[in-house]
């Protein structure tokens, strides 16, 4: 088994002339999307394939170490940005393939109309133990 983080990206504004911002979809719109992801989770929590998932509040902080002993901190990230990290799930899978499959039936959340987003989820591998050469 094999742990694979799936990065949600909001995009604030339309990536194509058929795709509707959230920020414009009905309440119902949004609680359908909702509601299909936890059945999803449920889903792999059945399979035992879930291990956990988060969504993200539009707002945050930058902050960084400036080798004076009291990190800066800005604002930002913004949700009026082109692409915001809107949530993370993480499955614990058997193949790469898998986990590719997984995502892009995750990706078919509903939207605006009920229709699929076809949303791009970055798919990311746990860093794992490096392989040790033998002699």
């Amino acid at each position: 088994m094999a742990k694979y983080l799936f990065l949600k990206h909001y995009r604030g504004a339309p990536a194509s002339v058929n795709d509707v911002p959230m920020a414009q979809w009905t309440p119902e719109e949004i609680s359908a999307h909702v509601r299909y992801m936890n059945d999803f989770a449920k889903r792999l929590e059945e399979t035992g394939e879930y291990v956990d998932s988060q969504a993200l509040a539009p707002d945050g902080t930058w902050v960084r170490y400036d080798g004076e002993g009291r990190p800066p901190v800005t604002d930002g990230p913004f949700p009026e940005t082109k692409d915001l990290i809107a949530g993370w799930m993480v499955v614990d899978v058997d193949s790469y393939e898998r986990a590719v499959e997984l995502a892009g039936e995750l990706s078919a959340a509903p939207g605006a109309g009920g229709k699929p987003i076809h949303e791009w989820l970055e798919v990311r591998p746990f860093l794992g133990n490096q392989p040790t050469v033998t002699e």
